[in-house]
């Protein structure tokens, strides 16, 4: 396999954190006065940060800035509480990760969730697996699909970009590893569809960490 590193989204891809973000959005928007949504219409409304969350599911007349920016704090602190009520890592993804350990690969993870609350999941969830770089969203750097993140953990582990393999739910990931000239490989247990994958530069897809075990 040539491949030398992995990297990994978060929600979607290794977690499943589609209800406790859902309620914990629906929570602010219900102390703010606005309607709520379905929890699974969250799946389309996660994977750019908070601010673009809120861009999605506020009204269109109350979609300003400062709005969201009271939004977005409620929403942080709502999130805090909640993070891992019902938060739990993917089936097959355990074994994974074991596998990918053994074979000697580099972990590490990008999101677009703040930096703290990234740094935060992965230690509580994944804290017998060793990810070498773990990113957030961070002030000074722009979110995905912008590549700087991602290549400035490519320059970090010394690793060229087109040795990485890039799991992710979401057309933003695959647009990021595009971009990042990492292989973009889509995974179909998250939040979206295949046709957004593929449409966004996916080279692979995968319904089960299983199927890329039998990959690697």
């Amino acid at each position: 396999m040539r491949f030398k590193a992995v990297l990994f989204d978060i929600d979607g891809t290794l977690l499943d954190t589609l209800e406790d973000l859902a309620e914990s959005a629906n929570y602010v928007l219900k102390q703010s006065g606005f309607p709520q949504h379905d929890t699974s219409k969250y799946k389309d409304f996660i994977g750019d940060g908070f601010e673009k969350l809120f861009q999605r599911v506020l009204p269109e007349s109350s979609r300003n800035t400062g709005t969201i920016a009271s939004a977005v704090a409620k929403l942080e602190k709502e999130y805090s509480r909640r993070w891992a009520e019902k938060t739990s890592p993917y089936d097959g993804i355990p074994v994974l990760l074991d596998r990918i350990v053994n074979r000697g690969l580099k972990m590490a993870v990008l999101s677009n969730k703040l930096d703290g609350p990234a740094k935060r999941v992965i230690s509580h969830f994944f804290d017998k697996w060793p990810f070498d770089i773990v990113f957030g969203s961070r002030p000074v750097v722009p979110n995905k699909p912008d590549p700087t993140a991602a290549l400035e953990i490519s320059e970090t582990l010394n690793i060229p970009p087109e040795d990485f393999l890039y799991l992710g739910d979401t057309s933003t990931d695959m647009k990021t590893a595009v971009a990042a000239n990492m292989y973009p490989l889509g995974v179909l247990w998250g939040f979206r569809k295949a046709d957004e994958l593929i449409e966004s530069g996916a080279r692979m897809l995968i319904a089960h960490p299983e199927d890329l075990l039998a990959w690697l």
